[in-house]
């Protein structure tokens, strides 16, 4: 018999346990090291998986001199996505508080205080950025200082021109085998989500669950808004039909959303946005790019997170704080890969970054395959609409070849 998809087995491993950790609860505590070490395994590939897909999207992309103007067009259309993106995800969460009422009672109390209320200038963020030695951020896993080198280093790349296409090109073999790295942490997944979920129904029972109901529900309809305001307000303004555009994007949204993971869906994307009235150099250009700069689903997703861990522990953390995480997340989210689980990854570093416990990032495994087909396939739509808004910047959008293809 063929083995059921990891979305079935991480299902049947969420289920199975719920039963266990309430069936036998001192054996669900019993097996919660098999879920650090999942979650150490996750920690393990961060630094080369961000490394390597940032420098890939930035040096890999061709000239920049000739691909300047819509790149820089691209990155603004970026930001201003994923800011919108960051700012839906923190006013959902703060309203709906889905991490209240979640209690870990184990952890170390004056960790969570020092996190909550330690003080960071953004002066001192910024010069944190800039590694003194990025092996040693490296080592620490300092994603936001692997970030920052990734940048120059890619610049550096191209400004290289055809003595650079070497580095390129391993680098991309890199990126590749870390994709391959990611699946084979991630088949583990099963395992992982067992064990955090017995431990947890185990020592803390299964009302400890409930809450997580509220984040996905909550999850779901902030993409929801996301995509059908946001998205419907930015296809009105470049005078592209939503709904007809939603048609044209459906088979690439439900192979991504299937699959969970954006790179499944990216052949199909490029294709049928082309068909739609997009110049090819900027299909080429833009969405693939959109994968380490666009991600509006992983990014919405990442700030809800984020804010869900620091309400699981009770942490009152004021508007300066908050919005130095978001600005975190801006950088972070850049890094994230299109493959399964790799939100996870980011969420980690940046937590981590912060100082913030990583226990609670354990409550998010089980379900992070339900969040995880909704935001990717959020993010795969974003990036489409993307192509289309700076082709229609650049005067380069195909009114005809639109109505012809939609008609079709």
């Amino acid at each position: 018999m063929k083995a059921p998809k990891l979305t079935t087995q991480i299902f049947i491993g969420l289920i199975a346990g719920i039963i266990f950790g309430l069936i036998f609860p001192k054996g669900g505590v019993a097996v919660k090291p098999l879920a650090d070490a999942f979650l150490r395994m996750i920690k393990m590939i961060i630094v080369p998986l961000i490394f390597s897909t940032l420098l890939v999207g930035i040096a890999g992309t061709g000239d920049f001199k000739k691909l300047g103007r819509i790149g820089l067009k691209a990155i603004i259309y970026f930001e201003i996505a994923t800011t919108i993106a960051l700012i839906i995800g923190l006013l959902f969460v703060m309203t709906t508080k889905p991490g209240v009422g979640v209690s870990i009672s184990d952890v170390d109390q004056s960790k969570i205080q020092s996190a909550a209320q330690s003080e960071i200038k953004i002066g001192e963020l910024l010069l944190h950025i800039i590694p003194t030695n990025i092996v040693e951020g490296a080592a620490r896993g300092d994603i936001l200082q692997i970030i920052f080198f990734s940048c120059f280093f890619g610049i550096a790349v191209t400004a290289l021109g055809k003595k650079g296409e070497i580095i390129i090109q391993f680098t991309q073999a890199v990126s590749e085998a870390m994709f391959k790295v990611t699946l084979y942490v991630m088949k583990l997944a099963p395992i992982g989500v067992f064990a955090a979920i017995s431990a947890t129904v185990g020592k803390y029972g299964i009302s400890m669950l409930l809450p997580l109901g509220k984040l996905i529900i909550t999850m779901y309809i902030a993409l929801a808004v996301f995509l059908f305001f946001v998205l419907g307000a930015i296809s009105a303004i470049i005078r592209v039909p939503f709904f007809k555009f939603m048609k044209v994007v459906w088979e690439p949204f439900l192979i991504a959303f299937s699959t969970a993971s954006s790179e499944a869906a990216l052949p199909r994307a490029m294709e049928v946005m082309e068909k739609f009235g997009v110049p090819r150099h900027i299909v080429a250009f833009v969405i693939p790019t959109g994968y380490s700069f666009n991600l509006d689903g992983s990014t919405l997703y990442l700030s809800m997170a984020t804010i869900f861990v620091t309400q699981v522990y009770g942490m009152q953390i004021g508007l300066g704080k908050i919005i130095l995480i978001m600005l975190a997340l801006m950088l972070t989210s850049k890094g994230v890969a299109g493959v399964p689980g790799a939100s996870i990854t980011v969420l980690t570093a940046t937590l981590a970054s912060f100082g913030y416990p990583l226990e609670a990032v354990l409550l998010l495994l089980g379900i992070d395959r339900i969040l995880d087909m909704a935001r990717t396939s959020v993010n795969v739509v974003g990036n489409c609409i993307a192509s289309a808004v700076v082709a229609r910047w650049e005067k380069n959008f195909d009114d005809e070849k639109m109505r012809s293809y939609v008609k079709s």
